[in-house]
């Protein structure tokens, strides 16, 4: 008698589509309705798995059994451009080492993707020419790869930017668009008269309508106009195609494939497009989220998705979907970081303690990226409702933080520059390092020893906040050794249009060597901010898990923030003033001294 056959044992692949399948055909089909198109896109899924790397598939699993590392207290990360930190990939390796002594274990690259050779078309990198090329002058994909093995022998994850709501005109689509090919031109938004663009221009925002008014541009050439969003030469793409979709998803896992642990989903909200609405934060794209959140599971479940959502807590919320039907596994705190700058300029932490009051109850799979400075501007999106409360109206009230950060305000020892300044809509944005906006430069320049103290003991309560707060805090490169603003891109004819750049120089590594010695400002903030990554590293009571609450301190210019985790207790005290402040809470009563804080951790 014969044995009867044993039935075949599913590939890994196989077994993971089974289990997000059906959602996946729901979402997609209620989206596109096209059976052709999802088949294509699973096929898509299949060639990407095959093509994931043995060593990679093994980061896959180790981070399989254990899916909530990135809640741990020992994850801390920096940001930082390849050009300015280390020249280029190659060079970033060789300083893997210096990485390691900050206490890095999260790697965040800003764009190095290929981008066109002209700076001011390259928006910062933002404008990506082809998804699965470096620029040349940082180096090669090899490079790339060769970088994200050598992180993942340390123990660090690497986060890449994904432009997902364009491509640079420069593009092989745009070209072939250019060119009149239909089937590149459906890739975007293209309109032989300004019927429709009039259409969405009721009710469309403009993102920079000083630098870049409206949202379409005409072009002569070939006698079309483009949907533009940000800026004429990034083309925004059209979604509501499937081939884009499936092509941009396809990208993603690329750059997946080559090593990324952690794709950042630049400007996500933006996305999908419909006329009669603002063409932000629709439900459409959420589903795309959605769905490119199962694609990582199925191909590469040890990737994160960090959605850049640059609102108000309402919109950004429910990009992090639900506990069982998650969409972006971190997303930026923006919200936090500014409200930390407003109370910087305010001595006043009402604010600041709303909006963690606000965000207290959050479910486990909520993890913010927390920061204090990044690439970008700092914007003014504060819950003004709550403002109005304690008399500051919303004009005048960024009137006000502005001229306190550019040092127009009497009295003011910050240094920054706007972005994006607009007579009549006056809703200009800030930009400078954390040591400048901190009075660290001002001081400087008067030689003045104990302003420049104050300027130091400023940003490293301002870390030893950030390090509080629930979720993972990220530097910015820089910060970590106090780097001044670098105002020579005033005379660089390729990067003084935008003021940003003045956050955006070159890391003094003749400065950074300073860090060894603790008579010099850098050594101190370098030494300061070290210790408090170890604490925080060696004590579990820093894990994202926790219950992080505000307390009243019984005055409004010290923050008090609560941290509970498994019977552990510990409270950080942060005086947001420039005077010294008697605080009973916790402490059975003592004195803080100017920008002082305390980490009091129960044994």
């Amino acid at each position: 008698m014969s044995k009867e056959s044993k039935p075949k044992r599913k590939s890994v692949f196989d077994e993971r589509l089974e289990k997000y399948h059906d959602e996946l055909k729901w979402l997609y089909m209620e989206l596109y309705n096209d059976e052709e198109a999802f088949e294509y896109f699973l096929n898509m899924l299949r060639r990407s798995f095959k093509e994931r790397k043995s060593s990679l598939r093994s980061v896959d699993a180790r981070r399989s059994a254990h899916p909530d590392m990135h809640h741990s207290n020992k994850m801390m990360g920096m940001m930082l451009y390849t050009e300015n930190f280390a020249g280029n990939l190659p060079g970033v390796r060789d300083r893997l080492d210096y990485l390691r002594e900050c206490g890095v274990k999260y790697l965040h690259l800003m764009p190095l993707l290929d981008t066109p050779a002209d700076s001011a078309r390259s928006d910062g990198g933002y404008a990506v020419s082809d998804f699965r090329k470096v620029r040349p002058d940082l180096g090669t994909m090899e490079d790339l790869e060769k970088l994200a093995g050598d992180c993942h022998k340390r123990g660090i994850r690497v986060c890449l930017d994904f432009v997902m709501n364009h491509t640079s005109d420069e593009h092989e689509w745009a070209k072939a668009a250019r060119a009149g090919d239909p089937e590149a031109q459906s890739r975007y938004f293209f309109y032989d008269n300004w019927d429709i663009p009039r259409q969405y221009e009721q009710t469309m925002p403009q993102v920079f309508p000083e630098t870049a008014p409206g949202n379409f541009t005409y072009f002569e050439d070939f006698g079309k106009i483009v949907m533009t969003t940000f800026y004429p030469f990034q083309w925004d793409l059209n979604y509501a195609n499937p081939t884009v979709f499936n092509d941009m998803t396809e990208n993603l896992l690329y750059l997946a494939n080559r090593g990324v642990d952690i794709v950042r989903l630049d400007a996500v909200p933006y996305i999908w497009k419909e006329l009669g609405t603002n063409c932000r934060n629709l439900p459409q794209v959420h589903t795309l989220v959605r769905m490119m959140n199962i694609s990582c599971r199925i191909v590469c479940p040890s990737v994160l998705l960090l959605g850049e959502v640059v609102m108000e807590p309402s919109k950004v919320l429910p990009y992090f979907g639900t506990e069982e039907k998650p969409e972006c596994d971190m997303l930026y705190n923006v919200t936090t970081m500014a409200s930390i700058w407003h109370t910087m300029a305010t001595r006043d932490v009402r604010l600041l303690r709303h909006q963690l009051q606000q965000i207290e109850n959050l479910p486990s799979n909520c993890i913010f990226q927390n920061y204090l400075r990044c690439h970008d501007d700092i914007g003014w999106g504060l819950d003004y409702g709550i403002l109005s409360q304690y008399g500051m109206g919303e004009a005048s009230h960024k009137k006000y933080l502005n001229d306190w950060f550019t040092g127009k305000y009497y009295g003011s020892p910050a240094r920054g520059e706007l972005y994006n300044d607009s007579e009549w809509l006056r809703d200009a944005r800030l930009c400078g390092t954390t040591a400048s906006l901190c009075g660290l430069e001002a001081a400087l320049y008067e030689n003045n020893e104990e302003l420049v103290q104050r300027s130091i003991d400023a940003v490293v309560m301002l870390h030893a906040c950030m390090l509080t707060l629930r979720g993972i805090p990220v530097f910015y490169s820089g910060d970590e050794i106090g780097m001044l603003n670098d105002y020579g891109y005033h005379d660089d004819p390729g990067r003084w249009a935008d003021s940003r750049n003045i956050h955006r120089g070159k890391m003094d590594w003749e400065k950074a060597e300073e860090r060894k010695d603790l008579s010099t400002p850098t050594g101190k903030i370098f030494h300061e901010l070290r210790e408090l990554v170890m604490i925080r590293r060696f004590n579990e009571v820093f894990h994202s898990d926790a219950h992080v609450y505000p307390i009243d301190t019984g005055d409004n210019r010290v923050l008090g923030i609560a941290r509970d985790y498994k019977g552990k207790r510990m409270l950080g005290l942060f005086n947001f003033s420039p005077d010294e402040v008697w605080v009973d809470a916790w402490t059975g009563g003592s004195m803080m001294k100017p920008y002082g804080f305390r980490w009091i951790l129960e044994r």
